[in-house]
């Protein structure tokens, strides 16, 4: 297919500081290689931190690659991409990529229009982070919708300080009693002690609860190793009955010889029975 635009695209590419140089030839044939390269490329561009893996080895791999690239495209950027064409990874595959570094290209040239007179050495230096920028967004979004959310509780703060006012100014004009004042400051003292007790006998608790367990696992691995030696020595004991088991295993297998050999010779017989009755039936006829 014929190449829309190349020159275009390979334009764009250098201009972004692409670090390989991009010919005609590469896509006169299928190239997913190239196109999954550039792809990658171009998302990382867009935001550094994105995920996205680069895995393409097999055919689910890169059907997966794709939707993952077209669906970050059309969420972050806003670019609808032809998941068919990108993944035939030919000259159509460069339109979809077109629609990408145009924007890329666009916002670079809008950053800076200073940048034709840069000297050619440094603009392959130019970098266009628009992931920052994407993320600065965000940040943004979320600080106005904490300062709404704040401003509406202080405005319902703020209507509550008539009232509050007035508490205040009533509980300042009246004279302070030590006796009410030191009563008071006593309850708190004796609630804080007795939650410092409370708290002092669950550490008691939690130390007698680690010694009991600590006697229950070494217990249990007392029992560990009987039943570990025990089971050692009835596998090295040969059972009593165990030589008489394998004469009788052995007698059964000469049976089982002996049956079979005779079963195959009735067998054989019954059939030359057969046969004899047949023939006599046929001789009679």
């Amino acid at each position: 297919p014929a190449l829309p635009h190349f020159s275009d695209f390979t334009e764009m590419m250098r201009a972004l500081g692409y670090p390989r140089l991009i010919s005609m030839e590469n896509f006169h044939t299928p190239n997913f290689m190239l196109v999954s390269e550039v792809l990658l490329w171009l998302v990382k561009r867009y935001e550094p931190q994105s995920d996205i893996p680069g895995d393409v080895d097999t055919e689910q791999d890169r059907v997966f690659f794709i939707k993952a690239v077209a669906q970050f495209m059309a969420t972050k950027a806003h670019i609808k991409l032809n998941t068919k064409r990108l993944y035939q990874a030919d000259g159509f595959a460069v339109k979809e990529l077109l629609k990408v570094t145009s924007v890329l290209y666009g916002a670079m040239n809008s950053q800076g229009g200073e940048r034709a007179e840069l000297p050619e050495e440094d603009s392959t230096k130019f970098k266009f982070d628009l992931g920052s920028k994407i993320a600065d967004l965000k940040a943004a979004r979320q600080l106005a919708s904490e300062i709404t959310s704040k401003g509406a509780v202080l405005y319902d703060l703020l209507g509550k300080e008539v009232e509050l006012r007035e508490a205040r100014t009533e509980s300042i004009a009246r004279p302070l009693e030590i006796n009410e004042a030191e009563k008071v400051m006593k309850i708190a003292i004796n609630s804080v002690l007795e939650e410092v007790q409370k708290t002092k006998d669950m550490l008691n608790n939690v130390a007698l609860d680690e010694a009991s367990l600590e006697a229950k696992i070494e217990k249990r691995k007392l029992e560990l190793e009987r039943s570990q030696k025990r089971l050692q020595t009835l596998q090295s004991v040969r059972p009593a009955f165990m030589d008489e088991y394998e004469k009788i295993e052995e007698q059964l297998q000469k049976q089982y010889s002996a049956y079979l050999e005779k079963f195959r010779n009735v067998t054989y017989m019954e059939q030359l029975l057969d046969d004899h009755r047949r023939t006599e039936q046929e001789m009679f006829e």
